[in-house]
Order: structure tokens, then sequence, then C-alpha cells
């Protein structure tokens, strides 16, 4: 029986023993004024979904939310007060972020920043307890280069970094969408490379 403090897993998140050439995934990426979920908040949010037939650039979204100052975060990712100020309310991105996630599978670079983010906010508007299952490019890559005896340090685990070694473009960091749609491109090429049967193969 589930106890009551159990989080909840969404609706239809594909099964860990689906085939990489089924699965259904949403690139997350979240902008926040700093790293704790309990103290801090998100100031802009961006994903895209992809699956077998590649990245899906309509479902593109990418929404700046109102709240409070910005703080010194603004060295990071741009967002002034004043922009922050003419954003979507949490509430319509939280809305939007679910309905995108109907039948994905969170996907996220260092992913426990996003399901941390995303799951204080559900808590806070439902009362209600939830885990996102996610697939990290982050994970994949240390894993990786364990394997191959090369114990990797922080700068060498920092998206960016990871797409250099793939032979991806760089892009400008620090903007929700450009991020997502980075991880994105990031998975891609991982599971390309690597030998992976099922979501189960990435799992962290």
């Amino acid at each position: 029986m589930k106890l009551p403090w159990q989080p909840r897993i969404p609706a239809a998140t594909p099964a860990w023993d689906t085939p990489i050439s089924e699965a259904r995934l949403l690139a997350v990426d979240v902008e926040t004024t700093g790293l704790d979920p309990d103290r801090d908040r998100v100031v802009s949010v961006g994903w895209v979904p992809l699956d077998a037939d590649g990245i899906d650039l309509g479902g593109a979204r990418y929404y700046v939310i109102t709240g409070g100052p910005v703080g010194d975060s603004a060295t990071l990712h741009g967002l002034t007060d004043d922009t922050v100020a003419t954003g979507v309310s949490v509430e319509q991105a939280h809305s939007e972020f679910i309905h995108a996630l109907q039948g994905r599978m969170m996907l996220a670079h260092y992913a426990d920043i996003e399901r941390g983010f995303m799951a204080r906010i559900h808590r806070q508007l439902t009362g209600e307890r939830i885990d996102y299952p996610a697939v990290d490019t982050f994970a994949i890559e240390r894993r990786h280069m364990e394997r191959l005896a090369r114990y990797p340090r922080g700068e060498d685990l920092r998206l960016a970094r990871v797409r250099e070694r793939y032979g991806l473009p760089g892009y400008a960091n620090h903007n929700a969408l450009t991020d997502a749609l980075a991880c994105a491109e990031l998975f891609l090429a991982q599971t390309a490379t690597l030998k992976v049967a099922t979501l189960k193969d990435l799992r962290y």
C-alpha cells in the first residue's frame, strides 16, 4: 500500500524498461535565484520534447516567472527584476509544464536541480509531494568516463564541456530554453555513441 508521505510519480511516465527507441522525453532546464529549492525560486524554465523521431522544436516552450527580486543571480541568467516582473505566474508555468510532461520522462543535465525545484513548485501549489523520474546527461557522462578510467572533475562534466567532446556546437549558457535544447542534443549524441537498450540503462 502506498503510504501518504510517499511522493507520487506523474501519470503516464514511461517505465524504466522502455526501449530507447520508444522513449518519449522532455528536456528541461530551470534558472533560479540559488541552488536550494526550499529557499530559492525559479525565475525561468524551458523545455523541449524529444523522442525516436528527434527533437520537436514545435513543442519547445520558455517562460520567465514572476516573483520577488532576483538578487545577484541576475549576473548568471541575465534576467533583471524588471524582466521578471513581466513574466507569467508560477501557476501558469507549472500548468504548462505538467501538460508538456504527460507521457514523458524528464531529461536534464544534473537533473537533481530541475527535479527539486519543479517538485517544490508542485508541492507549494497543490500540497502534494511528487517525484519526477529523470534521465540525467551529467550522470550518463560521468559513468561513461569512469568506465574509460577517466575520472572527471567538476569542469569536465559541465554541459558545454561535455557537448564539446561529442563535437556539438557551443551555445551561450544560462538561458533555460537554450540549455534544454543543448541537453536534448547531448542526449541524442550520447545514446548514439553508448550501448544502451532501455531507459533503465541510463538510470542514476
